[in-house]
């Protein structure tokens, strides 16, 4: 049976409505990251090494690196997840991890999310902090930082301040890559 326009329209908003997607939704599924994924992320993350200063990281990383953080996360029972294309594409990751090594801070995180290139400005990112903050809250975390290059990152400043991280603090010249001092924002919220 074929349906008509405003029928259709009509089933695409219920569909929305429930939490479903159509057949030919072009809309990432976003999903707990597995091995296999690693190697797409190693690609994704060594761009922005050797292209921005979103990250501090200066040499390239190797899948054994990847390999042994998303051990690590997973067996610390905090989440680590993956944005896929339709296509099976791994267009973005992101995950929490212990802010600091101290007993105390047991409950606070340290969120990072990494996008394809191509991903950017196509609310990935948006998708992606929903989840990964979703499940941090059922993981049992408190508060989650952001720790937030302060040149070349302000989309992710403004993705942050729109899921009501709070500035907390700027610290100056903390890092020197490409040739120039860099600081870092820092941002929280409470879970």
């Amino acid at each position: 049976m074929a349906l008509d326009s405003e029928s259709r329209w009509r089933l695409v908003r219920m569909m929305k409505a429930k939490g479903q997607q159509s057949a030919t939704s072009t809309e990432p599924t976003i999903r707990l990251a597995t091995e296999q994924d690693l190697p797409a992320m190693v690609e994704i993350y060594n761009y922005y090494i050797q292209n921005s200063v979103v990250t501090f990281d200066m040499e390239p990383m190797v899948l054994a690196d990847w390999s042994a953080k998303f051990k690590w996360i997973n067996n610390l029972g905090l989440p680590f997840i993956v944005a896929q294309s339709p296509s099976g594409q791994i267009i973005g990751f992101a995950y929490v991890a212990p802010w600091r090594q101290k007993a105390a801070f047991k409950r606070t995180v340290e969120d990072s999310i990494y996008l394809r290139p191509a991903a950017i400005g196509k609310r990935v990112g948006t998708k992606l902090l929903t989840e990964l903050l979703a499940l941090s809250k059922a993981a049992g975390v408190k508060e989650v930082v952001a720790v937030i290059s302060d040149k070349g990152a302000e989309s992710s400043i403004a993705l942050h301040e729109r899921f009501g991280f709070k500035h907390q603090g700027h610290l100056g010249k903390v890092g020197f890559k490409f040739g120039r001092w860099l600081g870092t924002v820092l941002m929280q919220k409470s879970l």
